[in-house]
């Protein structure tokens, strides 16, 4: 097979060479010339945008719409969409990293597109409506606009847009500008350089600097995509390559032209200045490649370059887009010039490849080239390896990697991870470069977007089937593939709704990780609500259906899948939309069939204090016990003793109409009075009452000394006597009224006996009051224990005489051997036993 060999069309630069690839031909229809078209593409060989240059006059033909819109096309010339537009005038069309297309209009509108059509839309503020935008610059996440008011304002993301003005422009003119996107700044924010008179200023959101110049003015500004570039194109025709950092002056470049050019773009690091029919590459002085197009326009396209690490360049290049073709112009890769370049015939990759070539004649001299290069053949070997992702002629590839292949094949050791890594990748780069696809990638452009990124954009195209053979090829996640696919069947299917739900779930069934909800909420936003509550059925997760239903006001359904779920907070999280939402009655009536939810909502309401929520539920669902106890918990947080007894009264007549209840009113009947009484005492008296229990008042008044308010509340709630007794006499020891307590020891008997008389008072600390009370507990304890009980006042020689009369000679021992046989007290117990226990 005769294929030309790839340098024969290699162009030099000075000590650069260059290549321009043809990728597609025959890009767009004859009946749209591309001349009267402002064309912008997207990064990573996306989209293009395409929207009538309104400066030009359009000729008439019969049959085309005359309405606007931006038309969105492959590289290959596809048309993947239509935007009609109507909202006023454009100036100007750029792409995010991402493919959203960003359309910016003279009222400083910005609307963002995906390729679906989908927008989303900010404005950039600070007086843009007011001044109108000349003009935008874009870089990857973020986008500049020049008002006519001569003020920059920046949007650093298309996500969370927060439009803001940048520093104070000088007075002058502004004949061009650029700028240098926060990736290749210090400040990480973006910078503006302006051609103002001679000089250029660099503005940021603080400060604007002027960086000194006298050889402008300069009609354009272009920074090189890694940032460390600028080209200062002058008019008069010479164009001025710089360091960004105004440091260093690269070279100059003499055009001879006095026409402007229609763009100053980059071929990665290397300068590229294109008039309508010619692009030119340009070196220092006059050194420069030029390629000429025969009646024809030419849109170049810079395409996106970032800085390698280490700072190694990753040369990419330019798209050169006419009506006939699209070609990529590039930087010959380092590898590609080691293995097929002019003066490289004696590298080891070039002798590897050779070596194939005389392989395939069945010569011997391929094992000579093998051996010549030997101490170098693992180098060659990566470098054709390289060389091959870097072209774009399947045949090469094929033959490049052959070369691999053989040299690998000879090694003892070698490592072919990168082998079989290239070889995956040609594979998926090929199948988009195809031009029904239509995305010509670079190999280094596919490593930057990465094969998910790759993929998102497929399927923004619909190509689901070549995602699936990609994302199963590299063994990627495929569930948002069908996803993508179920969400845009449900939006554009003609069918009916049953037979787009069960296409979907038929294809869709086992998949693991499909998400059903993002599918109904497609549907849903579709206008198709009964298909999207249909699909919600097929979704596992509780907590994806419910955010969704409760937005298509399906609230009975989303709470019953919620409970379902049995998740709590996912529960909670629905009854307290659906408390917003509904009037009260009918939130009552959503939850009160279903026993769960109310259940949630009385505990929430309990932890919360809520008590209004709980009577009125209590009150609806007619659970009368329940309402009076939130009455009764009231009463009992009140301060005031007359707020509480009306709670209290309330309570009681909640429960009145039941005669299940009938004690429970009887007991809140006395309640009510209790806290009616008290809050009397409360006003008569100094101290306060409320809050005590009956027995408690009883106590308080009788140790103030009110012993008649006291016997009126005994007679007013029945306390027993034996009751009565007990709190008059714990009153009246707390007190230390031992007179009352004394006047209280003469009476014939006591309904509680006379044992807690004794007890309480020797506690008290009045053991000969205490004493008193012995004689008459002498009935009612037990043989022997009124001589303890002398004992415990300290009154010995009484508990001997005691003990004597009881005959008790066991105490009577004790007591003498207690009080010491030689003592006084001794003594007299030994006398008072002598004649009962010495016979």
């Amino acid at each position: 097979m005769d294929t030309l060999h790839p340098r024969a069309e290699w162009e030099s630069v000075g000590d650069k060479w260059f290549r321009k690839t043809q990728t597609y031909t025959e890009v767009f229809d004859q009946d749209l010339d591309l001349d009267n078209y402002i064309v912008t593409g997207a990064p990573y060989a996306g989209a293009l945008a395409l929207w009538r240059d309104e400066s030009k006059l359009q000729e008439y033909r019969a049959g085309r719409s005359s309405k606007p819109a931006i038309d969105i096309y492959s590289l290959a010339g596809k048309k993947l969409r239509s935007i009609p537009w109507d909202q006023g005038s454009i100036r100007s069309l750029g792409w995010s990293e991402d493919e959203t297309l960003l359309v910016v209009t003279a009222d400083g509108n910005v609307r963002c597109y995906d390729l679906q059509g989908d927008f989303s839309n900010f404005s950039l503020g600070h007086g843009a409506e007011d001044y109108g935008v000349n003009s935008c610059r874009f870089y990857d996440h973020g986008m500049v606009a020049l008002l006519g008011n001569n003020t920059l304002i920046a949007v650093s993301s298309y996500t969370e847009p927060r439009p803001k003005q940048l520093a104070s422009l000088p007075d002058g003119e502004i004949h061009s500008w650029g700028i240098i996107s926060p990736d290749h700044t210090l400040s990480r924010s973006v910078e503006v350089l302006l051609s103002v008179n001679k000089t250029v200023y660099v503005v940021d959101a603080t400060d604007c600097e002027d960086r000194f110049l006298d050889i402008g003015p300069f009609t354009h500004i272009s920074v090189s995509p890694d940032g460390r570039y600028t080209n200062l194109y002058g008019a008069d025709g010479r164009a001025h390559i710089i360091s960004s950092d105004f440091q260093e002056r690269i070279f100059e470049h003499q055009s001879d032209s006095k026409t402007p050019p229609k763009y100053v773009e980059w071929c990665g690091s290397d300068a590229v200045i294109a008039w309508e029919d010619e692009v030119h590459i340009i070196g220092p002085g006059d050194i420069s490649s030029s390629y000429i197009y025969d009646s024809t326009r030419v849109h170049v396209i810079s395409v996106l370059n970032k800085r390698h690490a280490h700072n190694k360049p990753e040369y990419d290049g330019a798209r050169l887009i006419t009506n006939d073709f699209c070609e990529f112009l590039e930087r010959v890769p380092h590898d590609t010039l080691e293995v097929l370049g002019h003066a490289t015939e004696s590298s080891p990759a070039s002798i590897l490849l050779d070596a194939v070539g005389q392989l395939e004649m069945e010569s011997p001299k391929a094992d000579d080239y093998i051996q010549l290069i030997r101490p170098n053949l693992t180098e060659a070997v990566d470098t054709c390896v390289n060389a091959a992702g870097r072209e774009f002629e399947t045949y090469w590839q094929k033959r490049l990697l052959k070369a691999a292949s053989f040299g690998k094949s000879v090694l003892d050791i070698y490592n072919s991870d990168d082998f079989v890594d290239m070889c995956e990748t040609l594979r998926v780069l090929n199948a988009v470069r195809y031009y029904e696809i239509g995305m010509p990638l670079s190999f280094e452009q596919y490593h930057r977007l990465t094969p998910e990124r790759l993929i998102r954009r497929l399927l923004s195209r619909h190509e689901y089937l070549l995602a699936l053979k990609i994302a199963g090829y590299l063994k990627l996640p495929s569930d948002r593939i069908y996803v993508h696919w179920a969400s845009s069947k449900v939006r554009v299917g003609s069918e009916d709704d049953d037979t787009i739900c069960r296409m979907v779930v038929d294809r869709l069934a086992g998949k693991p990780g499909i998400s059903f909800e993002e599918i109904a909420r497609a549907a849903y936003h579709e206008g198709r609500g009964r298909l999207a509550t249909e699909l919600l059925n097929h979704e596992p997760r509780g907590g994806r259906q419910v955010p969704l239903l409760l937005d298509m006001e399906e609230d009975e359904l989303a709470l019953d899948k919620a409970i379902e779920s049995g998740d709590t907070d996912l529960i909670l999280s629905v009854l307290l939309q659906l408390k917003k939402k509904l009037p009260l009655a009918g939130f009552f009536r959503t939850i009160n069939p279903r026993p769960t939810a109310t259940a949630l909502v009385e505990t929430a309401a309990m932890m919360e204090g809520d008590n209004t929520l709980l009577k009125d539920l209590y009150y609806q669902d007619d659970r009368r016990v329940d309402g009076a106890d939130v009455f009764i918990r009231e009463s009992l947080q009140q301060p005031d003793a007359r707020m509480a007894s009306d709670k209290m009264g309330l309570a009681a007549k909640l429960l009145s109409d039941s005669r299940d209840t009938s004690f429970q009113v009887h007991a809140l009947k006395e309640a009510t009075t209790l806290l009616r009484l008290q809050h009397s005492l409360d006003r008569d008296l100094t101290d306060t009452f409320t809050g005590l229990s009956v027995n408690e008042t009883m106590f308080k008044l009788i140790r103030l000394g009110y012993h008649g308010r006291a016997k009126k509340i005994q007679s007013e709630f029945k306390v027993p006597e034996k009751v009565a007794w007990w709190i008059r006499l714990r009153a009246l020891v707390a007190k230390r009224d031992w007179s009352e307590i004394e006047d209280i020891s003469k009476s014939r008997s006591s309904p509680i006996g006379w044992e807690p008389f004794f007890t309480l008072t020797l506690q008290a600390g009045n053991p000969r009051l205490a004493s008193v009370f012995i004689p008459k507990c002498s009935a009612t304890v037990e043989h022997g224990e009124t001589i303890s009980m002398y004992e415990k006042c300290g009154m010995r020689l009484r508990a001997a005489e005691e003990a004597v009369k009881l005959k008790d000679g066991q105490a009577w021992e004790r007591l003498l051997e207690a009080a010491g046989r030689g003592t006084q007290e001794g003594r007299e117990i030994e006398r008072l036993g002598h004649a009962v226990f010495k016979k």
